[in-house]
């Protein structure tokens, strides 16, 4: 988060520890070759961890000398009913935030990057929150959450939308995906599972009590897989084990359908800028689905860190990184998140601050930035004017494998915003020339169906 002070300007300090994050999870500081025998030296493997889990680990040893016996121990990390799995093919496993998840397998992140940019990688991503929300009274319960536009939303059409707080502050991002009038598909992320499970059982509480139908079906990552299969031949992966016309599945467009005679829905979306689906399964046959995924030929496990850089090449927001609760959907570049018809009604949570800032501005804007000569930047490092003043920082950023440059993004006076405009960032003290980048800077590849 970047809070302004004076002439809209922020003082921004860095240590050394903050240049060995990345935010989320991150490639490494050199840009690997494409082959199974590198790995990734044990000292920057650090870069690769969870900076939430960090921040909690330090927090927890910071902590622990003045806290009293009394202080709740941390809860142990949850698995995934893939997790097995992962171990099984030798998956570096870990924390992240509280789940028990592979950063990478047996090649490098940058290999395992480039094979999904070239072929197909299966994520698993069951720590995510799945959720069944259903009821005559549901699309208001959502739209009253949300900034979306429910109800003119087709059936089988799913949509990005925010959760947003009354300051206009982004609590979490989702996607919803509309069954019928009756009933919505929910996925947000795993980190924010309390607080989305929380929002939801208030305001359900709320509408119980002005005699309105909503039902929360909150599911079990044991119980309900999700894994995301991500590439340019995903498509052709699937039609060779189901039986599915994917020739009119565009993207953000879902479709239910059986498998080993069980129930599965397939969504066309993903978080790398490839065609790709998230396939949402009962936990039973979900090793037998994803094993028969993995038969087919080119097609491989893929780990948390390939994932992060993908996402960031695609110019993707990570949630407690790139936006949060202090951040508006305007100042993140997400305005597009707004319906039309829920900018007229006015009538979702943080509207005033939001609409107010669509019509005259904001003091700070999220940037795309591209180091050509320079180390990888971090989260955490500052971003400079031209002429040294510091100004903002970065949220995200790390080796781009697809361009060999280093990419980030962070947030910026809108003066400073505008594309092809020089900048300056600070990595352990000295200063690298940048340059504002339109994103996403990898070209996407989203299914259309034209």
């Amino acid at each position: 988060m970047i809070r302004f002070g004076v002439r809209g300007r922020s003082v921004c300090f860095e240590s050394l520890d903050k240049h060995l994050k990345l935010g989320s999870i991150r490639e490494s500081s050199t840009i690997f070759k494409s082959s199974s025998e590198r790995t990734i030296p044990k000292q920057r493997l650090r870069c690769l961890i969870d900076s939430e889990t960090r921040s909690n680990e330090t927090e927890g040893r910071r902590s622990s000398s003045t806290a009293s016996a009394s202080t709740a121990p941390t809860p142990e990390p949850r698995k995934t009913c893939l997790h097995d799995l992962h171990v099984e093919n030798r998956g570096k496993i870990i924390n992240f935030s509280g789940w028990l998840l592979p950063v990478q397998y047996q090649e490098a992140i940058a290999a395992s990057h480039q094979h999904t940019r070239t072929f197909a990688s299966l994520f698993d991503v069951g720590h995510m929150l799945q959720t069944q929300v259903s009821g005559k009274d549901v699309t208001e319960f959502l739209e009253s959450l949300t900034t979306s536009d429910l109800k003119n939303l087709n059936t089988g059409s799913a949509v990005l939308t925010v959760f947003t707080n009354e300051n206009g502050g982004i609590l979490d991002d989702l996607i919803i995906t509309k069954d019928n009038d009756d009933k919505y598909f929910v996925v947000s992320n795993a980190a924010r599972r309390d607080e989305d499970t929380e929002l939801l059982l208030q305001q359900q509480e709320n509408y119980k009590r002005r005699g309105k139908s909503v039902k929360l079906q909150f599911l079990d990552p044991l119980e309900q897989s999700l894994v995301a299969l991500q590439g340019p031949t995903a498509a052709s992966v699937l039609r060779a084990i189901m039986k599915i016309n994917l020739t009119h599945l565009s993207f953000m467009n879902s479709v239910e359908t059986t498998v080993f005679g069980n129930p599965i829905r397939v969504t066309r979306c993903g978080y790398t800028g490839e065609d790709g689906f998230e396939i949402s399964m009962p936990a039973k046959i979900a090793r037998t689905l994803v094993q028969a995924i993995l038969d087919t030929p080119d097609t491989k496990l893929a780990g948390l860190g390939a994932r992060d850089s993908l996402r960031l090449e695609a110019g993707l927001c990570l949630y407690g990184h790139d936006i949060d609760e202090e951040t508006t959907p305007v100042e993140a570049g997400l305005t597009w998140l707004i319906a039309k018809r829920r900018r007229e009604e006015a009538n979702f949570p943080g509207a005033k601050r939001i609409l107010s800032q669509i019509k005259t501005g904001t003091v700070k804007k999220r940037i795309g930035l591209t180091v050509v000569h320079g180390p990888p930047v971090r989260e955490g490092a500052c971003i400079l004017t031209p002429e040294g003043e510091r100004v903002g920082k970065i949220t995200s950023g790390g080796p781009s494998p697809t361009l060999g440059r280093s990419i980030a993004m962070g947030y910026v006076p809108p003066e400073l915003a505008h594309y092809g405009g020089g900048i300056l960032v600070e990595v352990r003290g000295k200063t690298y020339k940048a340059t504002v980048t339109k994103m996403p800077f990898v070209k996407t590849n989203y299914y259309t169906a034209k």
